[in-house]
């Protein structure tokens, strides 16, 4: 069975009478060049969790690749048309539920043990932030994520400082992993094609984060912050988050060498790290 042909697409949903939910982001890729790109970007050794299998045409690909795949589906209506799609391999375990819901940490641990582990997964566009901020901060035994995103949300993630992509978003993909962009996907290559085109991102996920700060929550409140209006100058930017007079706030940066009307896209992770230990109390 070809899950990459778009005629075994349609087969398979006349079969089960199954119809895409635009809401939850079900485009099905088909082109075995990038499932291959996918596959070698995650490096597993061992075993590997997907996220979003869809028809399981991205599962096939990992199971034959690794030891075993514990799959995430939120769609009840797969969970048949996967025991039909990937009935020949016996490493798969398909999993119900929600990932933003689910407790990851828990389910490695009951499925690979003490094994570091790598994640792959077509992410639907309208959740891919808040996934990969999950599978980021909870700080799982992952060694590589490897993810389909919208091209512009990989370039965004791959940012350096001073770029129009470099955000937020940025600061926590690059503090806790090495971001970089495999391949890129055009919406030619999904059933059915979404509106944009698309690129594989991978985050190698460093032992020990970036940059050493006194208090992670000081750190990314101030990311926040200097983002929170990238108009605004980096000064103006803290003193709505944190209350210290501007005068002050002003010193403290010089004392720095960081000029006060920078804006929060011009900063480095280091000086972000050097503002938030000041501000650490």
């Amino acid at each position: 069975m070809d899950l990459t042909s778009p005629r075994t697409i349609r087969d398979i949903q006349d079969k089960f009478g199954f119809t895409f939910k635009k809401g939850l982001g079900q485009n099905f890729l088909t082109s075995q060049t990038v499932l291959d790109n996918i596959v070698e970007a995650a490096e597993i050794d061992g075993g590997a969790i997907e996220i979003g299998p869809g028809f399981g045409v991205l599962t096939s690909a990992l199971a034959r690749n690794s030891d075993k795949v514990v799959t995430i589906e939120i769609d009840e209506r797969l969970l048949a048309v996967l025991e039909y799609t990937l009935s020949e391999f016996d490493n798969v375990k398909i999993i119900n539920g929600d990932i933003l819901k689910l407790d990851i940490k828990k389910i490695i641990h009951e499925e690979f043990g003490d094994k570091k582990i790598s994640v792959a997964a077509n992410l639907p566009y309208y959740i891919t932030t808040p996934i990969i901020a999950k599978l980021l901060e909870e700080r799982l035994p992952i060694k590589n994520i490897v993810v389909m995103v919208q091209k512009e949300v990989a370039h965004r993630m791959a940012a350096k400082p001073s770029s129009k992509d470099y955000g937020a978003i940025t600061v926590l993909c690059q503090y806790f992993a090495e971001p970089s962009v495999v391949t890129p996907v055009p919406a030619s290559l999904f059933v059915p094609p979404p509106k944009v085109d698309s690129a594989v991102l991978k985050l190698k996920i460093l032992d020990e984060p970036s940059v050493k700060v006194k208090d992670e929550k000081t750190f990314f409140k101030v990311v926040k912050a200097a983002f929170a209006q990238r108009r605004k100058t980096l000064l103006n930017c803290l003193c709505a988050s944190f209350p210290i007079p501007k005068a002050e706030m002003s010193c403290m940066l010089e004392s720095m060498d960081i000029n006060p009307s920078r804006r929060g896209e011009t900063l480095s992770l280091d000086e972000f790290a050097k503002i938030s230990d000041t501000l650490t109390k």
